[in-house]
């Protein structure tokens, strides 16, 4: 079973209230001309459901290591925060499109920029959008040297 092919019930188990149907003609309209949204669309159309229970743990795995650091009152400009940073950039090389640095640099900006994505990430915990935006910026300029 691909990803158009998850029943109703199987994305409330995998998204929760979240439905990403719901933005994808907004993200169509914002990226749908580029590469990028050619990869992503080409490699999701393809998943499981095993495959989106995979990128949920990894996903959480990244999620858990920057809200430790962030808890722990670890600078975002640290080394451990940029390299968590990096690992969520790698993570959506692997699992959506190739993603530099300066790619994820605009994402990490959104995060703060769109209620929706600041929101949604600072369920994990309160901050960790502003956390994220800066340890992935502090990346790119380690990137960058």
């Amino acid at each position: 079973m691909t990803s158009d092919e998850l029943t109703p019930e199987d994305r409330s188990e995998l998204f929760g209230d979240f439905d990403p149907g719901r933005y994808a003609a907004e993200a169509e309209e914002r990226w749908g001309g580029t590469d990028a949204w050619a990869e992503s669309q080409r490699r999701v159309s393809s998943y499981t459901k095993a495959d989106w229970e995979r990128f949920k743990a990894e996903s959480a795995e990244v999620t858990d290591r920057l809200v430790a650091l962030m808890r722990a009152g670890t600078p975002a400009d640290s080394a451990e925060a940029a390299a968590a940073a990096e690992e969520h950039r790698l993570l959506l090389s692997r699992w959506f499109y190739s993603c530099d640095v300066e790619t994820h640099r605009g994402l990490g900006e959104m995060y703060v920029a769109d209620p929706r994505f600041t929101s949604s990430i600072d369920r994990a915990a309160p901050g960790l959008a502003a956390y994220l935006r800066d340890a992935i910026a502090a990346n790119a300029a380690r990137a960058a040297s």
